[in-house]
């Protein structure tokens, strides 16, 4: 009898956390082994077998022994971790749990709010989905889920003065410079933007501000700069702080790599970000609600980055559900909404369970083992590689010119790497310079075809995707 109570009283409450899981599931169809997988589980690999900390490159040829900025360590240990412990499944596990852990967090702080207004609430879901991009063996999972322990921590001591929480906000700074250094600046700076937020006090239109208590701004002063100490524990020590800005100013990483670039209303596949933005506007402007100041500044902020890269998507969608859904009006529960949740939880399920295949995930390669089979027989010692087949190589214990950690490389050789791969300027000069014995390039490229025709490379393997020279 008082478990039948229990499940009336929490029908709701348990139907969408029933329906949080099965999305969360859901999204592992869309599972990916994304390139950089291959380089972290590696690093991960030698660090816990030699019980050392990596702080300088020991996987290129290019830059063997140069100093090399490993802000992201601890992921890759716990990534071999999970290997050591699941086996095969350290992926999965790693990527589902994060995934779900970051769904319930939102939810579970929250709850009522969520609850008020079931088809917003799946509405806002979808849109996790939407522009998710972090569906992979990488560490930006783990920076989703600390950014969400961090907004919660210093928008609840906004409006909770007396709460001692906001100092948990250095020992999140402490763990992200160590599993994902290059964004981990976020935290002081969220305690600075609510330190500009709550130093005014106005109503002007729909917006209204109150300023905070002269003690508030000082305990967010405090723990910034107790954030900022916390920073700067990590194998590279004081470096960690700028690091983040470093990487952000550099102009060639900025226009290369597909994750930096800035929101473009000529990509499609970005529109989807646009109107996300446009429903958070559309939705300040049309509650019966006055916009607090504080809510417009983060807003403003968080569309700013991303507009600017679309990599700060998803720390949009994080930062805005602390706030979103205190503008939702409520909405009277009906009958069926629990049926309605349960429903769309069963279609998760079954999609899932029809379509997901993890060996699927697995088999995907960069190269073929015969392409590898090739090299390893070969065994190159100036081997020119495509930036994308970088991390595979090394995956494979073949020393590699170029390879996804192009903060490494950004001060020293990415710049010919552009010019050779994309034949700029005078890129045969810098094939001379750098005295290649081997290629592996795409097939159907530029680079491919002018090694081809020059008449000073054998061709020694193809297949459908690469093809090997070696150097006459």
């Amino acid at each position: 009898m008082k478990i039948n109570q229990f499940i009336q009283k929490y029908r709701l409450f348990l139907s969408f956390s029933f329906f949080l899981f099965c999305f969360a599931l859901f999204l592992m169809l869309f599972l990916r082994v994304d390139i950089d997988y291959y380089w972290h589980y590696k690093a991960g690999e030698y660090m816990v077998r030699h019980t050392t900390i990596l702080t300088k490159d020991i996987f290129s040829w290019s830059l063997y022994q140069f100093p090399w900025m490993s802000h992201e360590w601890l992921f890759e240990v716990l990534l071999y971790g999970l290997d050591i412990v699941f086996g095969k499944l350290h992926l999965f596990v790693y990527v589902f749990s994060i995934t779900l852990g970051l769904l319930f967090f939102l939810f579970l702080i929250q709850r009522k709010e969520y609850l008020k207004n079931i088809p917003f609430a799946l509405l806002w879901t979808v849109f996790f989905a939407l522009i998710f991009v972090g569906l992979s063996g990488r560490p930006q999972l783990l920076s989703f889920l600390l950014l969400a322990i961090g907004v919660w921590l210093v928008f609840y001591f906004f409006y909770h003065p007396n709460s001692k929480r906001i100092y948990f906000l250095p020992l999140i700074s402490l763990i992200w410079a160590n599993v994902h250094g290059g964004s981990s600046n976020l935290p002081y700076l969220l305690c600075f933007i609510a330190i500009f937020c709550g130093l005014f006090s106005f109503s002007f239109s729909k917006i209204e501000a109150s300023r905070l208590a002269k003690k508030q701004i000082i305990t967010y002063f405090v723990v910034a700069i107790l954030c900022m100490v916390a920073i700067c524990v990590n194998p590279h020590g004081i470096s960690m702080l700028w690091y983040p800005y470093q990487n952000m100013a550099d102009s060639l990483m900025l226009s290369t790599i597909a994750e930096w670039q800035p929101s473009n209303l000529n990509e499609l596949s970005h529109y989807v970000y646009f109107a996300f933005a446009l429903l958070v506007l559309f939705i300040f402007i049309f509650s019966k609600k006055k916009i607090r100041f504080v809510d417009t500044v983060f807003y403003l902020v968080f569309l700013y980055l991303g507009l600017k890269s679309i990599r700060f998507w998803f720390f949009s969608y994080i930062v805005w559900s602390f706030f979103i859904f205190y503008y939702i009006p409520k909405r009277k529960l009906d009958s069926y909404s629990c049926s309605m949740i349960l429903l769309l939880s069963v279609v998760f399920i079954f999609i899932f369970g029809r379509d997901f295949s993890y060996s699927q995930v697995l088999s995907e390669k960069t190269l073929s083992d015969d392409a590898i089979a090739v090299l390893k027989e070969e065994k190159p010692e100036r081997l020119f590689n495509y930036y994308d087949y970088g991390a595979y190589l090394i995956y494979c214990d073949i020393p590699v010119f170029i390879d996804g950690r192009a903060d490494l490389y950004s001060r020293y050789i990415y710049e010919d790497y552009q010019n050779i791969s994309r034949l700029y300027y005078s890129f045969p000069d810098l094939i001379t310079k750098y005295q290649f014995d081997y290629f592996i390039v795409p097939k159907k490229s530029g680079i491919a075809s002018y090694l081809s025709d020059s008449g000073q490379y054998n061709t020694i393997y193809q297949d459908k995707g690469c093809i090997i020279f070696e150097t006459k």
